[in-house]
């Protein structure tokens, strides 16, 4: 007899595992020091966003444009798309989950998105569905599409 993997709510919900410490560092992380640095932005931590396949997609980060809030009404699977997604690889995640919303995410209008290598301390800057820039722990990560420069000794100290 097989074993089957059950999935958690988080999992189900959001269609991508669920984080671990290093993966919550992360995020944390890249969403203060863009909001500090870049106060023109807003980094959103787990928001859906409506790909154009009709699903949900929940990066990690989605980087916006600042915007005014207004409170009274909110949205559960956001329309407009972000200026940058950053997917970070959770320990039980295998890469191709996350290279299967790249072409969404582009499609959809996206001009960056991240890939976030915990155990490497490396993230891979996507400008389009195929070119890349990699950077690891001792650069200072360019995102020319963005206009963000950010130096990752701070992320992975």
């Amino acid at each position: 007899m097989e074993a089957v993997a059950l999935k958690s709510d988080y999992e189900i919900e959001r269609g991508k595992p669920m984080p671990s410490k290093l993966h919550a560092v992360a995020q944390r992380r890249l969403t203060v020091a863009i909001s500090v640095k870049y106060p023109d932005l807003e980094p959103l931590p787990e928001l859906t966003i409506l790909l154009p396949s009709g699903k949900g997609g929940t990066p990690d980060i989605a980087i916006y444009p600042k915007m005014e809030i207004d409170w009274e009404k909110d949205e559960v699977k956001v329309k407009e798309a972000p200026l940058g997604v950053i997917e970070i690889f959770s320990p039980t995640q295998g890469s191709l989950e996350i290279m299967e919303r790249k072409p969404q995410y582009f499609a959809l209008g996206v001009k960056s998105m991240w890939i976030v290598n915990l155990p490497f301390k490396t993230i891979y800057v996507y400008h389009n569905e195929h070119a890349f820039n990699t950077f690891t722990y001792e650069d200072m990560l360019e995102d020319k599409n963005l206009g963000i420069t950010l130096p990752l000794s701070e992320i992975f100290s």
